[in-house]
């Protein structure tokens, strides 16, 4: 059973900076006098990000002070936000609130309870039976793995509607007492942002359109791999989120990611040639180069990913869903083609997730 992507819509905060004025906050403003500014200098100019968006003005992250105020900020810019990239999707296709049968909230640089999705719900007027499944731990994977479980919920309800929502505000997990090389790269690497999907099942009315800038859900598989707990994560203590980022990223991705793609696809009856795009998540550069060669692909094809990476920067689960929003809008796939949605995060894991354009030959 399949079911049809109606709508992705991505939503950035107000503050934008170039790279070199972020760098240039974070080494006199938060880490001042404990580090080589050098050293700063060459890991963000290495993460190939241009610009990115934060939550707040750079000068009033030195006065957060604590993990306490930090949260605080996630809970009300996360809801603001969260809000906006719903209600816009919802929108795009002519659906309200009021029709949303499921939500499906991902998160991993704040904790709220109630939890996001569910003050979100009260902000926007969700009905009082919506289904909630908030994602929280899974990190960068989330996105994807996201559309994998809108996939399983509406399996039940075919004429249903269910709605993804990805809220993450990385520039609140910055720890300022932290030089090790792992968060300096995090503090070059990762913006802030929000995304919405809105899917319905195939009996929906909406699901009858041959749009292939909507496209379908045939599949999805969910991988962990031994031993690779401490590759990605968080260490949680008093001063929130320390971000556990190890160097071997690229190379399970390389011994892991391509094996498991070709066997994901030749349970479908499919290879590689017969994929037409890619939405890949932009976890980095070194990153994005395994993964190319993990899929045997050249950098074009992941082309929108690389150029997502350098507009916005890494948004944890949700930079998956400004690609594929993209993607859809300025590159829609052939009719007919099938893609992949992949991304890796915290387990370590990945996620896959089949799509297909409708339209042309099936």
């Amino acid at each position: 059973m399949t079911i049809r992507v109606l709508s992705v819509r991505g939503v950035l905060p107000e503050h934008r900076y170039r790279q070199e004025e972020i760098t240039e906050s974070f080494a006199t403003t938060l880490v001042e006098g404990r580090l080589d500014r050098r050293v700063v200098e060459r890991l963000h100019r290495n993460t190939c990000v241009e610009t990115r968006h934060t939550v707040l003005p750079l000068e009033e992250y030195a006065r957060l002070g604590d993990f306490g105020r930090s949260n605080d900020v996630f809970i009300r810019a996360g809801v603001e936000l969260g809000s906006r990239a719903v209600v816009e999707a919802l929108k795009d296709v002519g659906l309200t609130s009021a029709d949303v049968d499921y939500i499906v909230s991902c998160t991993v640089t704040g904790l709220a309870v109630p939890s996001l999705e569910a003050r979100v719900a009260a902000e926007i007027g969700l009905r009082p039976d919506v289904v909630r499944l908030p994602l929280v731990g899974l990190g960068c994977v989330a996105g994807a793995a996201g559309i994998a479980r809108l996939h399983d919920l509406l399996r039940g309800n075919p004429d249903g509607v269910a709605v993804l929502m990805s809220v993450e505000l990385c520039s609140l997990t910055l720890q300022r007492d932290d030089t090790s090389i792992a968060n300096l790269v995090a503090s070059g690497l990762f913006g802030d942002g929000a995304a919405a999907v809105v899917a319905v099942g195939p009996e929906h009315p909406l699901a009858q359109s041959d749009d292939p800038a909507r496209p379908e859900v045939l599949a999805s598989r969910s991988r962990l791999y031994p031993e690779s707990e401490r590759a990605m994560g968080w260490d949680i203590g008093p001063g929130g989120f320390r971000i556990v980022l190890d160097p071997s990223v690229p190379d399970l991705v390389r011994r892991y990611v391509g094996e498991d793609v070709r066997g994901f696809l030749a349970d479908y009856k499919l290879t590689g040639d017969d994929l037409g795009w890619y939405v890949a998540h932009p976890g980095g550069p070194k990153v994005l180069e395994a993964l190319q060669e993990a899929l045997g692909v050249e950098r074009d094809a992941l082309r929108v990913t690389w150029e997502s990476l350098r507009r916005i920067g890494n948004l944890s689960s949700a930079s998956v869903l400004h690609v594929m929003a993209d993607t859809l809008a300025h590159r829609p796939p052939p009719p007919g083609s099938h893609g992949l949605m992949l991304a890796m995060g915290p387990g370590f894991c990945s996620e896959l997730v089949l799509l297909r354009a409708p339209g042309g030959e099936q």
